[in-house]
């Protein structure tokens, strides 16, 4: 994913000389076509991520459209304060390309990963979250984003993760995606979980549970209506994200339930990251499976609270 955004970010720009790109500390080698050729709006800073947003928001307030790539948690953490006050306050055309989404560095630690990106970047006014599931939907977003009006957050993953979307539905931002129609359960995805929740879907299939999932590219602005519908059909909703459980997607979807008056119980559950600062090292999908957030571990929640009388 972080190759294919980088990439159009350059096709971007040869087309349009409003476009600018920031990187920070990226590693030697990165868009070294885009420097050759654009000098003058190719910018790679150290480790100085407030300096950056700044130096973003400068650019854009002039008419300028800027791409800033850097580690997802330095640009959720580290600079929150300017990405609000700079960026979002002002409802400038940044696009903050946030590499190492979620449990992406779980080998250098709890420091680099973004377990809470959701939650800092739902809180901001103006901003628009997105979190695609593989590089196919990067691309399409990054064409929507290319004329969005306003500041945007990406969370990519980990990068190579097979091509699933790719014969989905077109993408829309602000709109989520029907992937599998299903009457026992509807399962809710963002960025890579849909990998997972598409197994979990079959292997509750050949139990007799027919299992829907609908996907949220766009974590904000959140498409109430489309899962709203979705909710409605179905007795057992589970949310799966790679995030802690304040302020996710898990969250926002319980807010639309809690919001709605429906026919029936309905029986909820999300399946996340705890409510912790992670404390072991390996990689992603060690992590992943560690902490729950596997097909197996979908299919048995989805199964157990479809048995719950």
């Amino acid at each position: 994913m972080r190759k294919t955004s980088l990439n159009m970010v350059y096709e971007f720009a040869k087309r349009d000389s409003r476009v600018v790109f920031i990187g920070s500390d990226l590693g030697a080698g990165t868009l070294d076509q885009f420097r050759a050729e654009m000098p003058d709006r190719f910018f790679m800073e150290g480790v100085s991520e407030a300096n950056i947003i700044g130096m973003a928001a400068g650019l854009a307030s002039e008419g300028r459209i800027v791409y800033v790539s850097t580690l997802a948690v330095f640009l959720t953490r580290r600079a929150y304060e300017q990405v609000a006050l700079d960026i979002c306050m002002h409802n400038l055309n940044v696009r903050l390309i946030g590499t190492g989404g979620g449990l992406v560095y779980a080998p250098l630690g709890p420091t680099h990963m973004a377990t809470d990106d959701f939650a800092l970047m739902r809180a901001l006014p103006n901003m628009t979250v997105l979190a695609p599931a593989d590089a196919p939907e990067m691309r399409r977003l990054m064409v929507l984003v290319r004329d969005h009006a306003g500041p945007v957050y990406i969370r990519l993953g980990k990068g190579n993760e097979p091509d699933i979307t790719s014969d989905m539905a077109p993408v829309t931002l602000g709109e989520a995606v029907r992937v599998r129609e299903g009457a026992d359960a509807l399962i809710i995805t963002t960025g890579v979980t849909l990998h997972a929740a598409i197994p979990a879907a079959q292997i509750l299939a050949r139990g007799g549970c027919a299992a829907g999932i609908v996907h949220c590219p766009t974590v904000k602005p959140l498409d109430s209506e489309a899962l709203a519908a979705a909710i409605d059909r179905v007795p057992v909703v589970v949310v799966v994200e790679e995030h802690v459980p304040a302020g996710g997607l898990g969250s926002a979807v319980a807010e639309l339930i809690a919001q709605r008056t429906w026919d029936g119980r309905k029986r909820f559950q999300r399946i996340g990251l705890p409510d912790a600062f992670p404390d072991r090292y390996g990689s992603q999908a060690e992590l992943l499976q560690w902490y729950g957030i596997t097909k197996e571990s979908i299919a048995a929640t989805v199964k157990t609270l479809a048995e719950t009388p």
